[in-house]
């Protein structure tokens, strides 16, 4: 079935139109998210006990290991679905969506599974000691051992309605349970409430998700006759086309992921060396600056099913002019950033922890982080490109330069050359080769594209 207005919205809308409406609520939702992500090391910041904030940093690569699945089933099938209604090709987008539902479902049971037979190993690996190990388990036990499956379910579910071009309904299925988090953290954590420290912070994040995805289950029931999407079981299957599809993006795209989880972890253990105030410092750090990266990735995520529905339609023009329009807006906002952190670091620090050593390590944190926002917005849009139009190797080209061949040995090498300070600047490094070629590859690909609808396109 075809819904008129979003076919509307995807050909015949002016640009700037088209990529605001798409763009604004999932942007809202991804900053909602971030507001989320901090809220758990501000509440537990205002304990000023460095040993349950830093449980919540040496836990964050775990949980950002959700998004393995969440890019492979959400990513995947979303692109794959986009691309579907550019043909008009309905079945497909309901088989692809139930495809994506119920595979990530199994892996967040497996991934739950997996975790609570081996803690101990993952504890080790997340870098704990004995000081720390005890809160960070805590804080696991509810966010992996029992919230593995709603945590990647409502991302996934999100990323299904996305699809359509109902960004709105997929936002505030999303910052319904970030929302939720935010009322519970202080419930849960703070001296009056239950006081269960990084426990508590965990607890409320469970509770969160499965909300969120109680909102997309009612929202699927109530649309059901006005959408493409299915969960039905009967819908469930292994079509090779749609598999080599979901899979031929949703790989890259959790293979980066994998890689982001590898680099944090690595970076983590580089800064557990130098004690649990530079782990807090540095976690503190990368919470302020993900908030404008979830923006972006908000932003990028949010133009996509515009992306893809055309390289599908085969509206060169239009694809050209909406890649143009994406790249200003999103460096703009970048810099800007850049340059409010730059000078604000030390009070945005000071915001989450009133202790002179974390603020002292986290201002110089933050200011190196924050460099590479910018050459970012590059890299993000380059994948979101290439991951909307089905291009999966790009995007695995991108995710290995970028933390195999780039970041993570920037980290050994800054780390020898400047002891702890250099960790921070890693990104950079990394960022600012990655941004040429992401320009490069982009103007290539932006010439193949014919100027307006043709027969002979050519990807």
């Amino acid at each position: 079935m075809a819904d008129e207005s979003k076919i509307a919205l995807f050909e015949e809308k002016p640009i700037s139109e088209a990529v605001m409406k798409l763009a604004i609520p999932t942007m809202i939702s991804s900053l909602v998210m971030v507001i989320y992500n901090l809220s758990d090391t501000y509440f537990v910041g205002i304990l000023n006990n460095p040993i349950q904030n830093a449980a919540v940093t040496l836990a964050a690569p775990m949980l950002l290991a959700f998004n393995a699945v969440n890019n492979l089933f959400g990513v995947g099938t979303s692109s794959m679905m986009s691309r579907a209604l550019g043909r008009k090709d309905y079945d497909t987008v309901a088989r692809s969506s139930t495809f994506g539902f119920y595979c990530a479902l199994l892996c967040g049971i497996l991934f739950s599974t997996v975790y609570l037979a081996c803690s101990n190993g993952f504890l080790t690996l997340l870098g704990t000691d004995s000081s720390t190990a005890g809160a960070t388990a805590a804080y696991l036990k509810w966010t992996v051992g029992f919230g593995a499956a709603p945590a990647i379910l409502n991302v996934v579910m999100a990323y299904l309605v996305r699809s359509e071009g109902a960004t709105l309904h997929a936002s505030i299925g999303t910052m319904s349970g970030c929302l939720l988090n935010i009322l519970l953290d202080p419930i849960f954590i703070l001296p009056r409430g239950l006081v269960m420290g990084a426990a508590g912070a965990g607890l409320a994040t469970f509770l969160s998700n499965c909300a969120a995805c109680i909102y997309f289950f009612v929202l699927l029931y109530v649309k059901r006759g006005n959408t493409n999407i299915c969960i039905h079981p009967s819908m469930f299957g292994f079509r090779k086309e749609i598999v080599a599809s979901v899979c031929g993006v949703g790989i890259p795209a959790a293979i980066q992921n994998i890689l982001n989880v590898t680099g944090m972890t690595v970076l983590n253990n580089f800064t557990s060396v130098y004690g649990s105030e530079a782990v807090a410092a540095m976690g503190i750090a990368q919470k302020i600056n993900i908030v404008p990266l979830y923006i972006a990735q908000g932003f990028s995520q949010g133009i996509m099913p515009l992306i893809s529905y055309n390289y599908a339609s085969k509206n060169g023009k239009r694809l050209k002019q909406t890649i143009r329009f994406s790249m200003v807006l999103s460096v703009s906002f970048m810099t800007a950033t850049l340059l409010l952190y730059h000078f604000g670091a030390g009070f945005f620090v000071s915001l989450f922890m009133k202790n002179d050593m974390i603020v002292g390590y986290g201002r110089q944190f933050l200011r190196g982080l924050s460099l590479a926002l910018p050459f970012l917005s590059l890299d993000f849009l380059a994948v979101g490109v290439f991951t909307a139009c089905g291009m999966g190797k790009r995007t695995l080209f991108f995710a290995i330069m970028r933390k195999v061949v780039l970041e993570i040995p920037a980290l050994y090498i800054l780390n020898w050359i400047f002891p702890l300070y250099g960790l921070a600047y890693a990104q950079l490094t990394a960022e600012l080769i990655l941004s040429v070629i992401a320009i490069a590859v982009l103007v290539l690909f932006l010439k193949k594209l014919p100027n307006d609808k043709e027969k002979n396109y050519v990807a």
